[in-house]
């Protein structure tokens, strides 16, 4: 039988110390919070009224209960005040020495059989625990903030917690409504070790200049269905805690330079730009603590000044290709207004993009997405060809062919010679560098990048790749083009993966390097990042979707790019791809699909 917790501690009641007291005095348990000082133990109290009020407000909590729930709350300076509590949680900024002098005295001050945890995200249980005459009873808890509200719970064990004392923390979990994954003592657990990687990734993208904050962070949410965009995420942690852990995981983790903080991380924390709690952070905030986003000198022209500087007009759209990727493109085109002319190579294919195209607008019917009007109107505007030469009067050519830089550069070279000059040639390779496609024109001005997203018709949003050949006002008319697409167009440079593949499949590999080195399971991994960072899928999930091969091609192009020793592939993907084990479509990747 699971141990009995009938009344815990929390010492530290900031915003995460305060959100622990609330989640276990909504579930019944008597808790003891203890602050350094009066005005710190008032803060606290104040955090917990604003919460709960808040719960009240809107409905997820009644009068009775909050009333009931602060009635289980004893607010107490000093540690004395835990001497007959069954647990303490600590929950104190993350500094070793801080935990190490707070363990030591709960160590004197607590009965001898109560256990003691740390809420640390990055710090070392293990050196933590030395402090005490009781390493076995100490135990990490890692809740998510905001605590009340996050579902995941990352419970960690050292080389010398006694099993009893995680099984009882384990069942507390579970009275608590929590999802637990029990790991062992490595710098950055599961989420962190996963998350602040990349997050460390988007600030050297910033601070290289590659792409403005709103579009590293429009990428993110667009392109991967993140709640939050990396910097925007930084400045809700706080950037002073992101270097820390950090610091603490490039130190603790085998030195990996991904985790090494990026030297801006640095000069904004001395420069006391922390984020939402000091009102600027990678953006400014209507004032400290707050969530509303504020313009500042940093902040784009509305997108009508950004289109008017130069965008050429563009009526009629050349689409060049056959795949899945040409049909959504060209319905997407057609439905906005735009007259298209679809090329592919030879009627039979043309046949069959035309009935794709067909069956997709057809279904926008029945789902009431469009009217029946509207996809007659739509399709008028299509004609369909099999040769090069009827693109000779369009104003944009979108080329989706197959992903081998011969072909696209051969097909560049055609349309050199047909085109008309000032005409925007645009190539949706997702893998290839722009810049060797444009140069096999004479106008390498005139040729982006226009990434889409599959599926087309869906997908928001669009990376606009510029080449250091690529002139501003065709970089402006590709944004424009996305503007009237109903699409986000975010612009970056010309580099492996661009903004989403460069800063997602890093993080992919990682999570299976993690599962490689046996330190969690596929499901402990997916549940920790879905139910404690919100992503919508595990990263083994996303993997199964994208497939195997198609991962291990793009993070081969990210390696051979930067040459960084992180970004080599994991040798766990390059063995399942070799032993075709490629996700959903071979029905076996990570996980078994063949009974679904």
């Amino acid at each position: 039988m699971a141990r009995e917790f009938s009344t815990v501690g929390v010492v530290g009641l900031g915003t995460m110390g305060a959100g622990i007291v609330e989640v276990f005095a909504r579930n019944g348990i008597d808790v003891v919070a203890v602050e350094i000082s009066e005005p710190a133990l008032e803060r606290g109290r104040a955090t917990l009224s604003g919460s709960t009020d808040r719960a009240v407000a809107k409905g997820k909590l009644a009068a009775a209960d909050r009333d009931a729930l602060h009635e289980r709350v004893h607010f107490a300076v000093g540690l004395d005040a835990l001497h007959s509590v069954d647990l303490v949680i600590e929950a104190v900024p993350e500094h070793l020495d801080l935990k190490q002098r707070i363990f030591a005295e709960l160590d004197r001050v607590c009965r001898p059989e109560a256990i003691l945890a740390t809420n640390t995200s990055s710090l070392s249980v293990t050196e933590i625990s030395v402090a005490t005459t009781r390493p076995n009873q100490v135990i990490g808890i890692h809740f998510f903030n905001p605590a009340p509200v996050m579902k995941l719970v990352e419970v960690v064990r050292t080389v010398v917690t006694a099993p009893e004392v995680v099984a009882d923390v384990e069942a507390l979990c579970a009275r608590l409504g929590k999802v637990d994954v029990t790991i062992n003592d490595r710098a950055g657990f599961i989420a962190n070790a996963l998350l602040f990687g990349y997050l460390n990734h988007a600030v050297g993208m910033f601070e290289s200049h590659y792409a403005t904050r709103e579009d590293i962070d429009a990428a993110m949410k667009l392109g991967c269905g993140l709640p939050m965009g990396p910097l925007a995420l930084m400045d809700l942690i706080g950037l002073d805690t992101a270097y820390e852990i950090l610091d603490t995981m490039y130190r603790r983790g085998g030195r990996d330079r991904r985790h090494a903080p990026v030297p801006l991380l640095k000069q904004m924390v001395t420069a006391g730009l922390l984020g939402r709690k000091s009102g600027r952070g990678f953006y400014t905030y209507e004032r400290p603590g707050s969530p509303v986003v504020v313009p500042d000198e940093a902040t784009p022209p509305a997108a009508e000044a950004a289109l008017a500087d130069g965008a050429r007009a563009i009526a009629k759209v050349g689409v060049v290709g056959s795949g899945t990727m040409a049909t959504g493109i060209i319905e997407v085109f057609a439905k906005a207004g735009y007259e298209v002319v679809s090329v592919t190579r030879g009627a039979e294919k043309s046949a069959k993009v035309c009935e794709a195209v067909k069956t997709s607008l057809n279904k926008g019917v029945v789902r009431g997405k469009l009217t029946e009007a509207d996809r007659d109107a739509a399709l008028g505007r299509i004609s369909w060809s099999a040769t090069l030469d009827h693109l000779a009067d369009v104003d944009l050519v979108v080329e989706a062919v197959v992903e081998e830089l011969s072909v696209k550069k051969a097909l560049f070279a055609s349309l050199d010679e047909i085109c008309k000059p000032g005409v925007v040639l645009a190539t949706t390779t997702s893998s290839l560098p722009v810049i060797d496609v444009a140069m096999a024109t004479q106008r390498p001005a005139d040729v982006v990048g226009l990434h889409f997203f599959n599926p087309a018709p869906v997908m928001p949003l669009v990376e606009v790749v510029r080449t250091i050949r690529t002139s501003p006002e065709a970089t402006a008319t590709a944004r424009a083009v996305c503007a009237a697409l109903g699409k986000t167009g975010v612009v970056c440079g010309d580099r492996s993966g661009f903004i989403v593949n460069a800063l997602l499949f890093p993080y992919l590999n990682d999570a299976v390097r993690m599962l490689e080195a046996s330190y969690s399971t596929a499901d402990d991994i997916d549940h920790a990042m879905k139910l404690g960072c919100g992503y919508p899928m595990g990263p083994f999930e996303l993997l199964d979707v994208v497939g195997l091969d198609v991962s291990l091609a793009i993070q081969r192009e990210l390696y051979l790019e930067l040459r960084e020793p992180g970004f080599a592939p994991a040798p766990l993907l390059e063995h399942l791809v070799t032993a075709g084990y490629l996700g959903r479509k071979t029905r076996r990747g990570f996980r078994d699909h063949s009974h679904r």
